[in-house]
């Protein structure tokens, strides 16, 4: 099911940002207001995983010794994803310095 949502006096100067940039990627502003709400959902969801995380971890003490690197679960899930991997973490020693 969809709903329909109004948003009232927004500048005409965003108006016309918005619809640029919803032009630039070859989108009706519709669509591209579309997208923009669903990333900041999504942003939104994250946040509430990252506080179970943390919530966990400070509960049992963090992670334990063989916990999977970070930077390798998110270079693994960005290959899934076609996405450029940004590389190793610096934190870890292996990074670009």
């Amino acid at each position: 099911m969809t709903v329909t949502l109004t948003v009232r006096d927004v500048p005409e100067e965003v108006r016309d940002l918005l619809a640029d940039q919803a032009r630039e990627r070859g989108q009706s502003l519709q669509g591209f207001l579309l997208t923009v709400l669903g990333r900041q959902a999504g942003f939104g969801r994250n946040r509430q995983i990252l506080a179970e995380v943390i919530r966990e971890l400070d509960g049992s003490g963090g992670a334990d010794e063989d916990a999977p690197d970070a930077s390798d679960f998110l270079a693994s899930a960005r290959a899934e994803r076609g996405l450029p991997d940004s590389g190793p973490s610096p934190r870890h020693g292996r990074g670009v310095a």
